[in-house]
């Protein structure tokens, strides 16, 4: 399914993201608390949606049964 496709090439995406902010939080590449926090909101940020897809499609499989 197309849009199977679709949202699995979102979730590869964010956790891409999210693995490189986080390695760069582990390695202290954060300039200053601000920018600490930022990092932190934007993982935060993109782990809700990356949540947010997976009930996306755990709803479209179940409307797709019945």
């Amino acid at each position: 399914m197309m849009l199977e496709k679709g949202l699995n090439h979102l979730l590869r995406q964010i956790d891409e993201k999210v693995g490189i902010l986080q390695e760069s939080l582990g390695k202290g590449d954060a300039k200053d608390f601000s920018d600490y926090q930022r990092m932190c909101g934007e993982i935060q940020g993109l782990l809700t949606a990356r949540l947010n897809i997976l009930d996306l499609r755990k709803n479209l499989e179940h409307s797709d049964d019945e």
